[in-house]
């Protein structure tokens, strides 16, 4: 492996976390949910993985809001975590999203 892979790696999963909350009418979804998204996109890591990053995302910028209900984490995102999405804003630590196409 490279050096700085696991950042990059950490950084995609991030971006790819928001990108999910932000498609969703109500910004919300469950760990289960994003373990399957996680999935989809070929990044297969345990759900205390995740639930590690979600807390980083949480603490460290800002981006989502965590609540848990039963055994389940539900993460909702922020206004900043949108903004980052949607480019209005660069938060340090996760992967910035790809240009608008043309």
């Amino acid at each position: 492996m490279f050096e700085g892979y696991s950042d990059s790696y950490n950084e995609t999963v991030r971006l790819t976390v928001l990108k999910a909350l932000a498609e969703e009418t109500d910004y919300r979804l469950n760990d289960t949910m994003l373990m399957a998204v996680l999935q989809a996109f070929a990044i297969n890591r345990s759900r205390d993985y995740l639930r590690n990053e979600l807390s980083w995302l949480e603490t460290e910028v800002q981006a989502v809001k965590l609540t848990k209900a039963g055994t389940a984490v539900i993460a909702e995102l922020t206004e900043r975590g949108l903004d980052h999405v949607e480019r209005r804003v660069v938060l340090t630590g996760v992967r910035k999203p790809s240009p608008a196409l043309l």
